[in-house]
């Protein structure tokens, strides 16, 4: 009989430099833990490994000449505009100071009153009372500033005004506020779209416009320039600054690296054991209303039992219902056997009303996410498991 559904633990890890054995390391100190603190590892089970660990070990960085090169040769160094960068010294600082070094000016267009991953620029109250309407109204920095003064943009918790310390990357570098893509066209024809999860939409929308020369952070160092690091598919998006002069890119080639970690661990332990990578969880702040996920995936690999979407039934609605005049041991029994017979698909069948429809590589990698910690836990690596078993299972 089982006592315990789901659990998750970060597994210690050592510090992990470029060019380390990662795979072999891995799998060794998960080994390790399992035998030194009792616990058994099991076919189902599932090990998430976080992408900043496997970019470190590949070398995956980028200064920001390398940066500065790659923008000039696609913007063409004269004069260029930025949409929606995010609100952020980690995420976005560094790549704004190889930005403004590729080009003789620099617009920055900022979305408010928060940029897209809910970071205020404007608190909330404030921006309500201005009577500004955000679908519409656009500002240069001196027309923002009249409605919204200096005491009135500075960050609740980083307590950073973005305006100013945006500013401050280079003298070239000017400010405006919209939140349609195109307005940035009536400065330059040449433009960076720096937006996660909508740049598709933005690209679209610019290039229809009238923009010359548009790309977004995915087309930047998507192959390398000058020995620089580089990411196929994601380009710049996912970065993280590693110095005040370089970043971490998101990792390259994962698929090859969580066939390798899947292998590797069944090799030690017999069993079949599902990897991911993950980076950001896709969660949202209660009190901050900052979305965590600024990565442009929450799993950039995993292996294919972690693909699709969960197929749960709702069990109080069956308590509520069906089982409504059943107790104890009879509805436990009653409840079992109806997950037993469960279709192979519920979507839409009101059995499942209330589960959350969600992939699962992204419900797994937030949980990895929320236990391995952003500081000084020292666990990127995190093992899952009964994640796939029910009431139901024996």
């Amino acid at each position: 009989m089982r006592y315990t559904g789901v659990t998750a633990r970060g597994v210690i890890m050592p510090i992990f430099k470029e060019g380390d054995n990662v795979v072999e390391l891995i799998s060794e100190n998960i080994v390790n833990a399992s035998e030194k603190e009792g616990f058994a590892l099991n076919d189902g089970d599932i090990v998430g490994v976080t992408e900043a660990v496997v970019a470190r070990t590949q070398g995956n960085y980028a200064t920001c000449d390398q940066m500065a090169e790659d923008i000039r040769a696609k913007l063409g160094g004269e004069d260029m505009g930025i949409v929606f960068p995010i609100l952020s010294r980690n995420r976005f600082s560094i790549l704004l100071k190889a930005i403004a070094m590729s080009c003789k000016k620099l617009y920055v267009q900022l979305s408010y009153p928060s940029d897209e991953v809910g970071n205020l620029l404007v608190e909330r109250d404030i921006f309500d009372e201005a009577g500004v309407n955000p679908y519409t109204d656009s500002f240069t920095e001196e027309e923002f500033r009249a409605i919204f003064p200096k005491d009135t943009t500075v960050h609740r918790f980083t307590g950073v005004d973005y305006i100013e310390y945006y500013k401050s990357f280079n003298s070239n570098i000017e400010i405006l506020f919209s939140n349609d893509p195109t307005y940035i066209l009536k400065y330059t024809k040449n433009v960076l779209g720096c937006d996660i999860h909508t740049r598709k939409r933005t690209k679209k929308l610019l290039a229809a416009a009238g923009a010359e020369r548009v790309y977004n952070l995915e087309d930047i160092l998507s192959s390398p320039v000058n020995g620089s690091g580089y990411n196929r598919e994601y380009g710049l998006l996912g970065s993280n600054k590693a110095t005040d002069d370089k970043v971490k890119l998101f990792p390259r080639d994962t698929e090859d690296f969580v066939a390798r970690l899947y292998a590797s661990l069944k090799e030690k332990t017999g069993k079949n054991i599902e990897v991911m990578v993950y980076g950001d969880g896709g969660f949202k702040d209660p009190v901050g209303g900052i979305w965590e996920l600024a990565d442009p995936v929450v799993s950039p690999a995993h292996t294919s039992k972690l693909s699709g979407t969960p197929n749960e039934l709702k069990m109080k609605y069956f308590a509520d219902n069906d089982f409504k005049d059943l107790s104890g041991d009879a509805l436990a029994e009653a409840m079992r056997e109806q997950i037993r017979k469960k279709d192979g698909d519920l979507k839409g069948n009101m059995q499942s009303q209330g589960t959350t429809p969600r992939r699962l590589s992204d419900l797994v990698g937030s949980l990895c996410d929320l236990v391995s910690g952003s500081g000084d836990r020292g666990t990127p690596v995190v093992l899952v498991q009964g994640y796939f078993t029910n009431f139901a299972t024996e």
